[in-house]
């Protein structure tokens, strides 16, 4: 069932030029849209084209571990009951709240997680922009095989999740009508969780629904105009860069402390995070 988000990239590449096409109609009142930069969205393509031949492989590994869950446990939700379909979509939708969030508030993570908010631009190119170090994002889905949805189903849900999310990476929709904008992630949502702006960081990890956001106490909404990319940009176009910059800047954090304590505090602790007297050298940890 994960073939079916590969399934959706002609569709993610059509949009993907309409949008660009877009851009060379823009009224008075777009003038302040930041739109595409071809070196910027071709780096963009590439960490995308990374991402999909890694997870052929990962996916395996993934497949396996969730069989193998999936059998230790005596629990069966039948696909055939439409409420194991509504249980799939709130589980899912609850498993990547926590996995985003976790994946800003723990520098280990966000190593890896960095690379989707490397951009300065915020388009559907950005959306392709993705890790090529997706070992992250499986363990926050193995508690559902264990509660007894099938591995095809958590799949799924994860499919169409990413599905739904590819198309709220635009500044051509501008707010939704307010019942649409309190329960979902929309595109007004998403750019501020992209946003370096002070008031916008560590906001709206929201995947489908935003309640989970409002619930948590995580939300705000987009007001002051939102400047994309990280709080310090990388300034590259290189893939290899934006994939491992981050990494790289950890292990060089990491080295500098001689307390393994402390060490392990760099690694899960948030990417602002220093010991107290050090201060955050300009180079690394950035946050988006």
């Amino acid at each position: 069932m994960a073939e079916v988000l590969y399934y959706a990239i002609p569709f993610f590449v059509l949009l993907l030029v309409a949008e660009y096409a877009s851009f060379r109609h823009l009224g008075d009142d777009d003038d302040d849209l930041v739109g595409y930069d071809l070196r910027d969205t071709g780096t963009s393509l590439s960490m995308g084209i990374g991402n999909v031949a890694i997870n052929v492989g990962w996916k395996l590994v993934v497949v396996t571990v969730y069989a193998a869950l999936y059998e230790l446990t005596p629990l069966r939700l039948d696909p055939h009951n439409p409420l194991t379909w509504i249980a799939l979509f709130f589980a899912d939708d609850l498993a990547y709240y926590w996995f985003h969030r976790v994946s800003h508030e723990s520098r280990v993570f966000w190593a890896s997680h960095v690379v989707h908010h490397s951009s300065q631009h915020y388009n559907l190119s950005t959306a392709l922009r993705q890790t090529w170090v997706p070992m992250t994002y499986a363990p926050f889905w193995l508690w559902m095989p264990l509660a007894g949805f099938a591995p095809w189903m958590v799949l799924l849900a994860q499919a169409w999740s990413l599905i739904y999310q590819f198309g709220i990476h635009t500044e051509r929709i501008g707010r939704l009508p307010r019942p649409v904008e309190a329960v979902l992630n929309t595109p007004s949502h998403h750019r501020v969780h992209h946003g370096s702006n002070a008031q916008y960081l560590d906001k709206n990890y929201a995947g489908i629904l935003v309640i989970w956001d409002r619930l948590f106490g995580t939300f705000t909404g987009e007001g002051e105009r939102v400047r994309y990319g990280l709080t310090t940009d990388i300034d590259t176009h290189n893939p290899v860069r934006v994939a491992f910059h981050e990494y790289v800047a950890l292990w060089h954090d990491v080295r500098r402390e001689r307390s393994w304590r402390t060490r392990a505090a760099l690694a899960m602790h948030g990417p602002g995070w220093r010991p107290e007297g050090e201060e955050l050298e300009p180079s690394s940890a950035a946050r988006g």
